[in-house]
């Protein structure tokens, strides 16, 4: 479904933000991305959604070849996937229902269509009792099930979750990954950039680590030992199931 093959990404200031990076994500998997801040993580999401192109390489998404793909069809390939963002981007002015509803509206939905998906979806992140609320009424943890039932209402086939938690209290952390987890289980591919390390020990997912602008490890679910501390500075041993890629 995604594939990255020998991508780096230099920006025009001359940050080097990706180097040599090679790697599969398949239909259904759910991974975490984690690294230090400046670690290349968002640029690997931004290459994912064709908001940059790489320097060097070859992205595949759904089996088209995006490094080349004109303007026109960037909105297409979008269509596919649904943003989670930490900082929720919903519009004040509209309420609950109008911010999910907007993500329809954009594509082209009937309202018909509309008035029957948006309270389905509300229902699903808890928030059907809320469709009214504007934003500013409701708790951070709320908002941002706003962020995901939107990300979710066009029932796009890559959710990418770009650090979820990080405005939440514990609890809600938890629970967010947990609806995640259960809509991954339906089949769609489910990305989540995140600090939250007992998370990712916890829900036992692929992780990939990124570690200056390369992916350092690779397991197909959480172990605790390599999971640096917070600044990842000294990445230790790894256990037999990580596949290490030389710097």
């Amino acid at each position: 479904m995604i594939d990255f093959k020998n991508v780096s990404k230099t920006y025009p200031n001359g940050t080097h933000a990706l180097y040599n990076v090679s790697l599969s994500i398949d239909k259904g998997e759910f991974v975490f991305i984690v690294g230090a801040s400046g670690a290349g993580k968002s640029t690997f999401l931004k290459l994912i959604m064709h908001e940059e192109s790489p320097t060097s390489g070859e992205i595949v998404i759904n089996g088209t070849e995006t490094t080349r793909l004109r303007r026109s069809k960037v909105p297409y390939l979008r269509r596919h996937m649904g943003i989670v963002f930490q900082d929720f981007r919903l519009i004040e002015k509209m309420n609950v229902f109008d911010n999910v509803a907007f993500a329809m509206r954009a594509v082209g939905k009937p309202y018909s269509v509309i008035k029957s998906r948006v309270p389905y979806v509300l229902e699903l992140v808890g928030l059907k009792d809320k469709m009214k609320n504007k934003p500013s009424e409701l708790s951070g943890g709320e908002q941002q099930r706003v962020s995901l039932a939107r990300a979710l209402v066009n029932n796009p086939e890559i959710i990418i979750a770009d650090e979820p938690t990080g405005n939440v209290d514990p609890e809600m952390s938890h629970e967010i990954i947990e609806l995640l987890t259960e809509i991954n289980a339906k089949g769609t591919t489910i990305i989540v950039v995140t600090h939250e390390h007992e998370l990712v020990r916890e829900f036992g997912k692929r992780v990939v680590v990124i570690d200056h602008g390369r992916v350092k490890s690779d397991a197909s679910k959480a172990v605790d030992d390599y999971l640096g501390e917070a600044d990842y500075a000294d990445i230790p041993d790894y256990p037999d199931n990580v596949e290490v890629i030389p710097d």
